[in-house]
């Protein structure tokens, strides 16, 4: 099956609930999976506002071997895309008899609703909630490229760039070939909501990686300096890796295992287009591997981002309207294998720093997953106080929750997100103190703070109460 046959497929997919945007992409076994996610992405992104045209120009009606989600994904290669470049040469024909009409449709939606170009159209069509309102994010990959030279880029191509932001309030009024600078991670840029990107030559010679903020913060608060070496527990689809490998300057070590061959692939493409030289990829469950094994007797860093609901995905969000909560039983499954996952990390003889994050909103993978890790740890680690003026934090269901971190489109601007920092409780953290986090611009807390930071710090020191269940 071809792209666009492949595409409709999935969206199809997505309709029916037979699985995740990103889950069926990867069990299509087409080749090409960063092209067809970049379409089918990017084609239910202006779902709304290609089912306008679509009804309005009668193409349904005209042609009725036309599929619904593939009259679809040919409109927006047609419209808002790029042309037919996956082939498809009787649809493209098909598609040409109808192109004016099309076109007219387009344009007379964009008068209606009084904007000019598709991006802003994108914006006024799809306001199914915050989700819709998040912006683009692209880390620049300073193991190929810095910061200054991919702005000046962009600038050359006429985009305006606005600085480095001061806070998240100045995300939020970007438009069109606007530009930032993260107030946080002085290597991500922030665009628009709706700015395409994945044809971009920065995106594809590995300079930029697309990755959600709150998808960054993981590499970031584990810190592993140049020459340590790391487990990556549940590695594909790669981007923490390549961020880990881009704040160690390809110095040191990451063992990077994951279970699933065809996104181990994927992840081997993304890790060597991003230039990343210093991972060891293993098709292998991380909770086989042994912490008495000697190769990994100098791992000092671990991030466990395993398996989770996928609760907080912006794609499940805009792509599921309405969608509930995961099952009861479900959940259960997944919070057992999270646990045993995180307390097998926690068990690795020379660890001093441990990440865990999930893409989840559900306290059951997260919060409670945290609880249990420090009861059964008994005393040998405790929550790190990171960033202290992140606006979202854990739920209290145990003394020392305020140190986690949650994120989501209404507060941070971010997909939703959970982060927990763990640290040797006898060792003192090797990351940047949680001052230097702080973005620029934001001040610093009352005089009273610090002692209740302290409080906080010592009551996670222990054990923890499970919450009720």
């Amino acid at each position: 099956m071809g792209l666009y046959g492949t595409a409709a497929a999935v969206l199809a997919g997505v309709e029916n609930r037979q699985g995740s945007l990103k889950g069926l992409v990867y069990s299509s076994n087409f080749q090409n999976v960063k092209q067809l996610y970049a379409l089918v992405c990017e084609t239910q992104r202006y779902s709304s506002v290609l089912d306008a045209v679509i009804a309005s120009a009668g193409l349904l009606r005209a042609e009725k071997k036309l599929r619904p989600h593939l009259a679809k994904v040919l409109v927006y290669e047609l419209l808002l895309g790029k042309g037919f470049r996956g082939g498809g040469g009787r649809w493209k024909a098909m598609l040409s008899r109808h192109q004016a009409r099309l076109k007219a449709e387009l344009a007379r939606l964009k008068v209606h609703r009084g904007v000019s170009q598709n991006e802003d159209l994108l914006q006024e069509g799809s306001r199914s909630g915050p989700a819709s309102q998040v912006p683009r994010y692209a880390r620049v990959n300073t193991l190929k490229t810095c910061p200054e030279d991919a702005i000046d880029y962009f600038k050359r191509q006429g985009f305006s760039y606005q600085g480095q932001a001061s806070s998240l309030e100045d995300l939020r009024p970007l438009k069109g070939q606007q530009f930032l600078l993260d107030p946080l991670l002085p290597e991500l840029l922030v665009f628009p909501t709706g700015t395409h990107l994945h044809e971009h030559p920065l995106y594809r010679a590995g300079h930029l990686i697309l990755q959600d903020k709150a998808s960054c913060l993981p590499a970031m608060l584990l810190a592993p300096p140049p020459g340590s070496h790391v487990i990556d527990a549940c590695a594909a689809p790669g981007n923490k890796t390549s961020h880990m490998a881009a704040l160690m300057k390809n110095q040191g070590k990451i063992f990077a295992f994951d279970l699933d061959a065809k996104r181990l692939a994927a992840m081997a493409t993304l890790l060597a287009r991003a230039g990343v030289s210093c991972c060891e990829l293993a098709e292998k469950d991380f909770l086989a591997v042994l912490p008495s094994d000697q190769r990994y007797s100098q791992v000092q860093y671990i991030l466990l981002d395993p398996s989770c609901s996928g609760s907080g995905m912006l794609s499940r969000q805009l792509e599921e309207h309405g969608a509930g909560t995961p099952s009861k039983a479900r959940l259960s499954a997944l919070a057992g294998f999270q646990q045993r996952a995180l307390c097998h990390a926690l068990s690795f003889p020379s660890l001093k720093r441990l990440v865990y994050s999930t893409c989840s909103l559900c306290q059951e993978e997260n919060e409670d997953v945290v609880c249990e890790a420090l009861q059964q740890s008994s005393g040998a680690f405790r929550l790190a106080p990171v960033l202290p003026f992140w606006p979202h934090r854990g739920l209290h269901t145990f003394p020392g929750a305020e140190h986690c971190l949650r994120a989501s489109p209404e507060t941070t601007l971010t997909g939703g997100f959970f982060i927990a920092v763990f640290e040797r409780a006898e060792v003192q953290s090797s990351a940047p103190q949680t001052e230097t986090l702080v973005p620029e611009g934001t001040s610093g807390p009352a005089p009273r703070r610090k002692k209740r930071r302290r409080k906080a710090a010592a009551a996670a020191d222990g054990t923890c109460t499970p919450p009720h269940m």
